[in-house]
């Protein structure tokens, strides 16, 4: 049972790496990050995750950078002991949809630049790019409200997976 429990858990870490490949990021930054998913205890040393997704020294650490400047994980030290500890940051799943907002912001105002270049002109591009622009204003306008219902929800205990 604990075998298959072990083999459940490596399938995990491989599928949330395999996501992280498919939205353009590093299949090994996705293994880490899996793995501090459903690491016991929750904060995992270079070593430890060495060992448990067989990976070298420098790729744990290169994706460790990684992860702790997107903002899903943190570096942890505990008292007494000289290793540091890497586990997921607290509230960084809110951060990183309120990020992009303001990624959205800055692609909305990318493609606005580009609308003035092609202004006055017959372009191939410009019902492509005006569809880009209000998408994006749309999210611009939308985001806040569902990131403040989320808050509303998350607090008051009525979250509801479906």
């Amino acid at each position: 049972m604990k075998d298959e429990r072990q083999a459940e858990m490596k399938c995990f870490v491989e599928e949330v790496g395999i996501a992280f490949e498919q939205s353009g990021l590093p299949r090994m930054a996705g293994r880490i990050l899996g793995r501090l998913m459903i690491a016991e205890p929750p904060h995992q040393t270079t070593g430890e995750l060495e060992e448990a997704l067989m990976a070298s020294k420098g790729s744990i650490s290169t994706m460790t950078r990684l992860l702790i400047q997107i903002g899903l994980i943190e570096r942890l030290s505990l008292p007494g002991i000289r290793h540091d500890f890497f586990r997921i940051k607290p509230g960084a799943s809110y951060q990183l949809l309120k990020d992009s907002l303001d990624q959205a912001t800055a692609f909305r105002q990318l493609i606005g630049r580009g609308l003035e270049l092609i202004e006055g002109k017959t372009h191939v591009n410009r019902q492509w790019l005006e569809e880009m622009r209000d998408m994006y204003a749309f999210f611009e306008r939308e985001f806040p409200a569902l990131l403040e219902r989320w808050e509303q929800e998350r607090k008051g205990g009525k979250l509801q997976v479906r």
